[in-house]
């Protein structure tokens, strides 16, 4: 993980790719969804076979920190004739990709996010809230200056105020405390651990079941 972070600064680059940041952040023991990056429309073609659909597809860049809003996102993507259609969209839309992000399509009704940026007198704090569209418009979030503790990794799943929604709900079982605490204490040890990393941002963070699963992350570098 150090490699794809130095080599990020070499470059004097201000943030990982998709793909990058997906790969740093699993191994600080975040749940995410399957994906894989692919160079070719025949390879994204057998990504997809072997994922199973639906699944989604992103144009993969460091440059491209708001794929949405550049129209980079493909959601619900159902067959291999769509796959190879929209492989052609997308590496037509942006120039210099990295490739084509092929992911496995999750669907949950609870959204969560997490977050990691560098107070100036705290340094490393970690952000846990509701996620989804409606990070911005709840700010229903709470904050722990990293490194966490399992203790204080609990408490912050139980400060905010919809957590609720993180037990039994509307059929679905209630998420896995355990792998939730985990992922919050390996981000902020992504903090306190790699100096170079200004921010990270984990939204949406989807219960799938019980487990809580990234389907996008960035990490923003200083």
């Amino acid at each position: 993980m150090l490699d794809i972070i130095e080599k990020a600064v070499k470059e004097g680059r201000k943030t990982l790719s998709e793909y990058e940041s997906r790969l740093i952040i699993e191994s600080a023991g975040v749940f995410v969804a399957a994906a894989a990056l692919t160079k070719t429309k025949k390879e994204a073609v057998q990504e997809a076979e072997k994922m199973g659909y639906p699944v989604v597809m992103k144009g993969c860049s460091a440059e491209l920190s708001h794929k949405t809003e550049a129209g980079m996102v493909a959601l619900n993507i159902t067959d291999a004739e769509q796959v190879a259609k929209i492989f052609d969209e997308l590496t037509n839309k942006a120039k210099n990709l990295d490739g084509i992000l092929v992911e496995k399509m999750l669907r949950g009704s609870r959204e969560l996010v997490i977050g990691l940026s560098r107070d100036s007198s705290f340094g490393p704090c970690v952000m846990f809230g509701l996620g989804g569209i409606f990070t911005e418009v709840l700010k229903d979030v709470t904050f722990r200056v990293a490194p966490l503790t399992k203790e204080d990794a609990l408490e912050m799943i139980d400060e905010i105020k919809t957590k609720k929604l993180l037990d039994e709900f509307r059929g679905s079982p209630a998420i896995d405390r355990d792998a939730l605490a985990k992922a919050l204490i390996g981000v902020g040890d992504l903090g306190v651990k790699y100096d170079a990393i200004a921010e990270i941002d984990i939204n949406p963070l989807i219960i799938c079941g019980d487990k809580p699963v990234a389907v996008d992350a960035l990490v923003v570098l200083k």
